[in-house]
């Protein structure tokens, strides 16, 4: 019965900030194909944020809040994928600042996402937690300056390649790759390791779009 009392507090929150957030949202094309798409990953994400909640009491106590923090991840973005859908909707564009008001907040904790697994199986210096999430807001915060020309987009770029890179050494060769690897735990090994991947592939396209944007606009000058 929690379970079901917490999947419906989960659900009616997040239907109450969607409903809020697209109060004024004109109707979906059937053609629209991108329009579509946000439609798609928004209830993709509220099916993952409802079944983590509802999961939740089924896992050990030591991996709970890895699991609450993953259905806050997906919960963030459900609503603000929800929301840019109806910003491309009545506008037909998905300005910068709604992309990073969802990474601010979903990156960092996925970053987090490492220090809680690695908590879970063995003992961790508070020190990883940091370094990750620091990180993680350094190559956000570069690339937000850089995309939005507060600062040059080259220094944009450096600083969130910067960003990222740490972020790869930390959990590939760093206190966090060292720890997993010494776990001596085979399903974490696996587990962490796809963790690392997705981070990875997912992060890489920021910096690898931006790159692009870049050498674009010098060939055009």
């Amino acid at each position: 019965m929690n379970k079901f009392k917490t999947l419906a507090f989960v659900l009616l929150s997040l239907v109450g900030m969607s409903n809020a957030a697209n109060a004024e949202t004109v109707l979906l094309a059937s053609d629209d194909f991108v329009g579509i798409s946000f439609w798609i990953i928004s209830m993709g994400m509220l099916a993952a944020t409802a079944f983590f909640f509802l999961e939740r009491g089924s896992v050990a106590i030591a991996w709970r809040p890895s699991v609450t923090v993953a259905g806050i991840i997906t919960g963030v973005a459900f609503v603000n994928y929800l929301y840019m859908r109806g910003v491309w909707v009545q506008t037909g564009d998905t300005p910068t600042v709604y992309r990073y008001i969802d990474w601010l907040i979903t990156v960092p904790l996925q970053m987090i996402e490492f220090y809680l697994i690695l908590s879970a199986v063995r003992k961790v210096s508070s020190g990883m937690f940091w370094r990750l999430l620091v990180g993680s807001l350094v190559m956000l915060i570069g690339g937000y300056l850089g995309e939005t020309e507060t600062i040059p987009r080259s220094l944009g770029f450096v600083i969130g390649m910067a960003g990222w890179i740490y972020i790869l050494y930390e959990i590939f060769s760093g206190e966090a790759g060292r720890t997993a690897a010494k776990s001596g735990n085979k399903p974490f090994v696996t587990a962490f390791n796809a963790l690392r991947m997705i981070v990875t592939v997912g992060m890489g396209h920021l910096s690898i779009g931006l790159y692009f944007w870049l050498l674009n606009r010098r060939c055009r000058c």
